[in-house]
């Protein structure tokens, strides 16, 4: 085990796009970062693209199978003495007409969306409770707050809207351990999944008549995080879009 006093953040789908930015963003206030995707490929650009710098660590696997969320868990501690923060943000967002989902696509966002945040929680908590301290936060999406007829989701809607549930139920449950567990649901941000063509119509989803940065859905995690009386909140950042229609 390396002796680190910094605390030590986890991070589920940490190589593009949110979580490559929260990973950035911890790391820019001194955090320990534990970074998961699939691949060691992924791992090793994402670590790249951040400097290599050497308070990262990155653990490959499926975080729908239920060893990946124990060895992700396990490393950490390993490599950095504790866990104080897991972010789940590993999620697949697939937005097209109800009629139109197949078998094999419900079986993938309920594995990665559902059983990711089940068993990476499980094992963050297995690890904070008794400690009597630690935060999750769970990314979650606008749509499953207020659905738009212009974007089509309802299988994101049905699985984020479960995690927004489930974020205060399990609030409420870890609350008498001193761990917080929130959410941060975020609109249409600047990712790579958007291409700089699909921008306008993007911008036009939300009343603030723009799509988020990143950073902005970083800035959100952090002030969950460095609150210590807040918990069982699903933060909207959406420019609007979870208000109501417009």
């Amino acid at each position: 085990m390396q002796d680190n006093t910094s605390p030590t953040v986890v991070i589920t789908g940490a190589s593009s796009g949110i979580g490559l930015g929260l990973a950035e963003a911890y790391l820019a206030r001194g955090f320990n970062v534990v970074a998961n995707a699939r691949t060691d490929e992924r791992l090793a650009a994402a670590a790249k693209q951040l400097g290599s710098p050497a308070r990262f660590l990155g653990v490959a696997g499926d975080i729908g199978q239920r060893d990946t969320a124990r060895q992700l868990i396990d490393r950490a501690v390993e490599r950095f003495g504790q866990v104080d923060v897991l972010i789940n943000n590993a999620g697949i967002f697939n937005a097209k007409p109800f009629v139109e989902y197949t078998e094999e696509e419900l079986d993938r966002i309920v594995a990665t969306n559902i059983k990711g945040f089940v068993y990476a929680s499980q094992a963050a908590a297995a690890h904070m409770v008794p400690r009597r301290q630690g935060h999750i936060v769970n990314i979650t999406a606008s749509l499953a707050l207020q659905p738009n007829l212009k974007v089509p989701a309802l299988l994101p809607v049905l699985v984020k809207g479960g995690v927004n549930a489930a974020t205060r139920a399990l609030a409420l449950e870890l609350s008498p351990h001193n761990v917080k567990v929130n959410a941060v649901a975020p609109g249409i941000v600047d990712t790579p999944l958007y291409t700089p063509e699909m921008h306008g119509f993007l911008n036009g989803l939300a009343p603030a008549g723009r799509i988020a940065q990143v950073r902005e859905i970083a800035d959100a995690v952090l002030y969950l995080t460095n609150s210590d009386f807040t918990t069982g909140v699903v933060l909207p950042v959406d420019g609007g879009m979870s208000t109501g229609t417009w």
